[in-house]
């Protein structure tokens, strides 16, 4: 069950995506978090943002609609807040952040830096906010990167939503020295509400998840992991063990559990109970390569 990622050892390859985990305090409520592998907390932005309109969420029924809008407390109150909680957990804790310019990049990861965390995941790819995706821009991107690589020694995870220029940015952020890939964010999406002739999101656009993005992210994680020497972590439509061995299967490392725990708070603990039986049956030689 345990896994490697840069430098850092996991108990096992779940991780709980962020945006659907809250900091990890919410969930203790549900079950022991310290049985993942780690968790990314929601995106903490250099100032507190009070993120888009309502409706903010949409059942689709084959996957889920959100535009949530990056809605956090700002760094100084995240930490205020989190920090001592960090402190007191067992698995390992990643700090999803996010910058319009550079100087946000910056002073995030210098802000963090002192936290008791393992690292950071850098959200490239937010559909839900007005501007561009950044995961798109390669130089853009490689500078982000290469610039953070300085200020940092704890892992630094890079999440990109689907484009097709995938492979040559994912190469880009390998060259700038970052410790895995996340593939992939929510797509942009959007849809009317039946009946209404109207949006279903406040913002109108949002990102779509679940089970109905699964083949897209399952292609791309077989894609870029055959590429790049760095880790793949995946993440896209995982709902049981089953979409997580497949993601195994096709080159994954560890593997996020996004929509799920919106459904099922404690999905992540189910996944967890499902693989390590799975694990103990079938021994060293559990899965097939593709």
């Amino acid at each position: 069950m345990r896994c490697r990622i840069g430098n850092v050892n996991l108990k096992n390859p779940i991780i709980a995506a962020s945006g659907t985990f809250g900091y990890g305090k919410e969930m203790m409520d549900f079950f022991d978090i310290n049985e993942l592998g780690a968790f990314v907390t929601k995106t903490i932005t250099l100032m507190p943002k009070e993120g888009n309109i309502p409706p903010r969420i949409y059942d689709l029924g084959f996957g889920i609609l959100n535009s949530i809008g990056l809605e956090n407390p700002g760094l100084e109150v995240f930490k205020k807040k989190y920090s001592d909680f960090f402190t007191r957990l067992k698995t390992k804790v990643f700090v999803s952040i996010y910058g319009e310019k550079l100087n946000e990049w910056i002073e995030l990861i210098k802000g963090l830096e002192e936290e008791r965390i393992a690292g950071f995941e850098l959200n490239f790819s937010c559909p839900n906010l007005e501007g561009e995706v950044i995961s798109a821009y390669k130089n853009r991107v490689f500078k982000i990167c290469s610039t953070l690589r300085k200020l940092t020694k704890k892992l630094l995870l890079a999440k990109l939503s689907y484009t097709l220029q995938l492979k040559e940015i994912t190469l880009s952020i390998q060259l700038a020295g970052i410790d895995a890939v996340v593939l992939i964010n929510t797509l942009p999406a959007m849809a009317i509400e039946e009946n209404k002739d109207e949006p279903c999101l406040g913002n109108i656009y949002g990102g779509l998840s679940g089970p109905c993005i699964k083949p897209i992210a399952l292609r791309c994680v077989r894609e870029i992991s055959s590429l790049l020497k760095i880790a793949v972590i995946a993440c896209g439509g995982v709902m049981d063990y089953r979409d997580v061995l497949d993601y195994l299967r096709v080159g994954a490392k560890a593997v996020e559990v996004g929509s799920a725990n919106l459904i099922y708070p404690d999905a992540c603990e189910r996944i967890i109970s499902k693989l390590e039986k799975v694990t103990k049956i079938n021994g060293n030689n559990k899965y097939k390569f593709y």
